[in-house]
């Protein structure tokens, strides 16, 4: 698997912390090599969509299809707890 980035993924990785950065950057990296994996705690977040969530820590999530042999990201955002 590979990852896609969708514009508007671009812009809210940008406007995140630089922490979240870094630790979103090694979520990805698990998510390509496993869905599954349970530090991603990954989810399908929206049936009818196809939308997934997976976390980057307890206050931030990222938002993700799958479409074929590419995750594509769409949204890294803090959590509404």
């Amino acid at each position: 698997m590979r990852l896609g980035r969708t514009p508007h993924f671009l812009r809210s990785y940008h406007k995140a912390p630089p922490e979240i950065q870094g630790a979103f950057d090694k979520k990805a990296r698990l998510l390509v090599n496993d869905l599954h994996h349970p530090s991603l705690r990954a989810k399908k977040y929206d049936e009818r969509r196809g939308f997934w969530q997976a976390r980057v820590n307890d206050d931030w999530r990222f938002y993700f299809t799958i479409e074929s042999d590419v995750y594509v990201l769409h949204e890294l955002i803090r959590h509404p707890k």
